[in-house]
């Protein structure tokens, strides 16, 4: 974590990530979510993880290239035999754009740190049983 600027780190830690689907509700890292408790016992599943293939390595990509991306992970997950839920991330005060994302309940974090890596994502979030949301960082970018 020692390799993260501070600024992004804070930028991570503030950042909103938005779950879409029949029942909304946002994730903050640090914080219990009763939401995500709710629907990890809906899914029967133990944990979940919130991710995206946007700007790898924080980097801005163009939005239909961004677009690309983040449906080329949805198929993959899907391949995966995963069921994501819409996700968006983003920051409340900063001015960086938006990310598409996914929440993937019952994605182990280990998997889940292998496509965050695979797509370049500098960081990740993770929840356990306790849906308590996480950063796992991956070491990329």
């Amino acid at each position: 974590m020692s390799a993260i600027p501070a600024e992004l780190l804070a930028a991570y830690l503030e950042t909103e990530y938005r779950v879409g689907g029949d029942a909304p509700f946002v994730l903050r890292i640090g914080e219990a979510s009763a939401a995500l408790r709710a629907l990890h016992q809906r899914r029967r599943v133990q944990c979940s993880a919130f991710l995206s293939a946007a700007n790898p390595g924080s980097q801005l990509l163009e939005p239909a290239t961004n677009a690309q991306r983040h449906q080329a992970l949805l198929t993959q997950l899907r391949r995966l035999g995963y069921a994501p839920l819409p996700g968006l991330g983003q920051h409340p005060l900063n001015g960086w754009p938006a990310e598409a994302s996914w929440l993937v309940p019952g994605l182990a974090r280990e998997a889940a740190l292998q496509l965050a890596r695979q797509w370049g994502q500098i960081a990740l979030v993770f929840s356990a049983q306790d849906a308590i949301p996480g950063l796992v960082f991956t070491a990329c970018g």
